[in-house]
């Protein structure tokens, strides 16, 4: 039983970093002068960034809601993965290696924790939910 909670403090603890970096950061900072200069310095047309914001913030909030079904949580899952490795990579290909190429991947990195820890979670779930149906049976003649 240890397991399981510490697992749903691991999904909650990475699933949260990425609610706050993902939806609430560019929710409050998407029309400041310094984030509309970062999408234009990388080349991207400022509709890009708002749809990207407004994307961002839908994922995220795909992410907390406990009862959305799995499909659209691995969507989304994969969605952010997208994002992050391009993110790198646009960093990379205007700026070269530095710190903003390198930040995505940590944001990466969190996403994989949640994710591993989210089917973890899905696992015990399914296995308690088999155990359950399965129980009563062994009882009976």
């Amino acid at each position: 039983m240890a397991t399981i909670k510490r697992t749903k403090i691991v999904f909650w603890s990475a699933t949260v970093l990425i609610f706050l970096f993902e939806g609430v950061m560019p929710a409050l900072t998407s029309q400041t002068e310094l984030a509309k200069e970062g999408i234009r310095h990388l080349g991207y047309p400022e509709y890009f960034g708002n749809a990207l914001v407004v994307f961002k913030i839908l994922g995220s909030l795909g992410l907390i809601i406990p009862k959305l079904p799995q499909r659209i949580k691995e969507w989304v899952y994969a969605g952010f993965a997208f994002d992050f490795i391009f993110a790198c990579i646009s960093h990379w290909a205007v700026d070269g290696f530095g710190a903003q190429t390198v930040f995505p991947l940590f944001i990466f990195a969190i996403l994989i924790v949640s994710y591993v820890s989210y089917h973890k979670l899905k696992r015990y779930q399914h296995e308690s939910n088999f155990n359950s149906k399965t129980s009563g049976y062994a009882f009976q003649s």
